[in-house]
């Protein structure tokens, strides 16, 4: 069955976007995860992958051409299907296609107005069209899961900034949705109204689902919604009803304990498990956090007083957990077994039994762990890896380090001269800077080194763009700022995108070798352990050397053996006589 692709959203500030390339032509086969076109935004050019398989059998616009967000892209579908009925929302109507629907409109209204006539009090939804009928894409009212980054199939929402029936303005953050990269927030299109919300903070949702309703009050939420689930209608006023309905339950019960008549309900909630404040991503001050750490308080059950419930200090050093009537129970026979024991039983040491127990814990996986999964899966069973390891001779770099830093306004780290020695060596070996793109071989003659950061929930790479046209200090300097970001979540889209090689430093961490997973689409990473003092041989006599070992991970698709050798022992030249790399 043909399916439509949309334009999706790829940047938080994207309204439109530019046909770059087609790399389908239509009647070419297409898989899920084929390259489909590069689409041009308002930040960066992005690939866009087909979300299924089937042949590519209708193209939205030409290379060039620009499309809104969410008009018509592509359609995907079985080969020779007719497609005709799916063409024609992108506001390209012939005359006797709006003549044809005003006719129908005109009709439509006349049966409503009989219906009306003859009928008392008929619901105004009888002569609506039926839900499954309707395509929610073209709808005003409607906001869709953007794609916000190009490897992103679903959002989770880390929270709501607006609440159901609050007012909303065109440039409003609606929500903050996280990402397989970043967490982003989501700007509304329009003016009106928030009449319904797709998911609860924490919660998934694919993209081109159903995110938000934006309208005048009246809109019927009902039929778009059922609409977007297949016809199976649901509205948030009756859960509205039955949390209000839940606290006056509660307030009856808080108000018959307080006057001690049935004591049981007091009993029963001293039962209860300790009540949860906050769901999905929980906002605390740094300090807050260190703090709840150290007590081994869980902030979820802490009320934050701060600005939007943000948990603070003060929060934390106020909070006394709830304690049941069995905990005190306990507590209370303890101490009375205390003082009723003799002091002399208390000098004996009371060996308690050991007990063996398997303890675990499972968490689930965050959307930059799935695409981190995914993509080095794909790359390391679908690209043919061979590794290639050189030891490196740093004397030179070690005392050329130390000089610069005399010298310099920003601190130059060792990091900085490789990517910097790296730039320049892939100037002279072009097919080691290339991408494979299956039917073809990109050969990129611009450099832009992608550097792996580790960062609490998997790795980011920031790219350094154009790093052989920069000066060590402008490297390190740009390497500071985009690690700041990846560990703080607020890289953008256009600032991890567009890698033509990767470089993965371990050596702060005590790593002498290890070997890298290609980044795709990258035909090779580099992989940097750290500077050993070892004794080595120099003129016939032994000496103490400070000895760094590479490891070069190529695409045996696109880099052959002789390829990636000749380009390590140009890199070895340039880190071994560092003045080179500046001419």
């Amino acid at each position: 069955m043909a399916e439509k692709i949309l334009m999706p959203r790829l940047s938080d500030t994207m309204t439109e976007g530019v046909i770059a390339a087609w790399h389908k032509n239509v009647g070419d086969p297409v898989k899920k995860g084929d390259l489909l076109a590069e689409i041009e935004t308002d930040k960066a050019t992005m690939e866009l992958e087909s979300y299924k398989d089937g042949v590519l059998l209708h193209r939205g616009a030409e290379q060039g051409g620009k499309l809104q967000v969410n008009d018509l892209l592509a359609i995907v579908g079985d080969k020779g299907e007719d497609v005709s009925g799916l063409i024609g929302g992108n506001g390209k109507q012939d005359a006797s296609s709006r003549m044809q629907d005003a006719s129908n409109k005109s009709e439509k209204e006349n049966t409503k107005s009989e219906k009306k006539t003859t009928t008392e009090k008929q619901p105004e939804t009888s002569n609506q069209q039926p839900a499954s009928n309707i395509d929610i894409s073209k709808m005003e009212e409607v906001v869709l899961m953007p794609r916000l980054s190009d490897t992103m199939t679903e959002g989770v929402i880390a929270s709501w900034q607006k609440n159901v029936g609050d007012d909303v303005k065109k440039g409003d953050i609606l929500a903050e949705i996280e990402t397989d990269k970043a967490t982003m927030e989501l700007e509304s299109y329009k003016d009106g109204k928030l009449l319904y919300q797709g998911a609860k903070p924490g919660e998934k949702i694919a993209v081109n689902d159903l995110l938000a309703i934006i309208g005048k009050e009246g809109f019927d939420v009902n039929k778009v919604v059922a609409a977007a689930k297949g016809g199976a209608a649901t509205t948030q006023e009756p859960a509205a009803k039955d949390n209000v309905d839940q606290q006056k339950a509660e307030g009856d019960v808080s108000q018959t304990a307080s006057s001690g008549v049935p004591q049981q309900k007091v009993e029963d909630t001293a039962h209860e498990p300790q009540p949860v404040v906050n769901e999905g991503r929980i906002f605390a001050s740094p300090l807050a956090k260190k703090l709840a750490e150290e007590k081994g308080i869980d902030l979820k059950y802490v009320k934050g007083t701060g600005d939007n419930g943000r948990i603070t200090k003060s929060d934390i050093d106020n909070y006394k957990p709830q304690v049941s009537s069995e905990q005190k129970a306990v507590s209370s026979e303890q101490k009375q077994e205390a003082s009723s024991t003799p002091s002399v039983q208390k000098t004996q040491p009371v060996i308690a039994p050991t007990y063996f127990k398997e303890d675990f814990e499972e968490v689930p996986v965050s959307q930059m762990r799935k695409t981190i999964a995914r993509r080095l899966a794909e790359s390391k069973f679908s690209a043919p890896h061979f590794y290639l390891t050189m030891s490196i001779d740093m004397d030179a770099c070690v005392a050329a380090r130390k000089k610069i830093n005399e010298t310099s306004a920003v601190k130059i780290s060792f990091n900085d001269i490789v990517l910097k020695a790296v730039a320049v060596a892939l100037k002279q070996h072009p097919k080691v800077n290339s991408s494979w793109l299956g039917e073809k071989i990109r050969i990129n003659h611009h450099v832009s080194i992608g550097v792996a950061v580790a960062v609490e929930e998997g790795l980011l790479v920031p790219v350094v763009r154009f790093a052989d046209t920069k000066s060590l200090s402008q490297i390190a300097t740009e390497v500071k700022t985009l690690a700041d970001k990846a560990k703080t979540k607020k890289l953008q889209p256009a600032e991890w995108e567009g890698s033509t090689f990767t470089i993965s430093n371990l050596g702060m961490f005590g790593i002498d070798e290890f070997t890298a997973i290609i980044n795709p689409p990258d035909a090779c990473i580099l992989a940097v352990g750290g500077i050993s003092q070892i004794p080595v041989v120099k003129n016939g006599t032994i000496v103490p050397g400070n000895m760094m070992k590479v490891t070069l991970s190529c695409d045996h698709r696109v880099v052959d053996g002789a390829t990636g050798s000749a380009f390590l022992q140009t890199l070895k030249s340039l880190l071994e006589e560092p003045l080179r790399m500046m001419i």
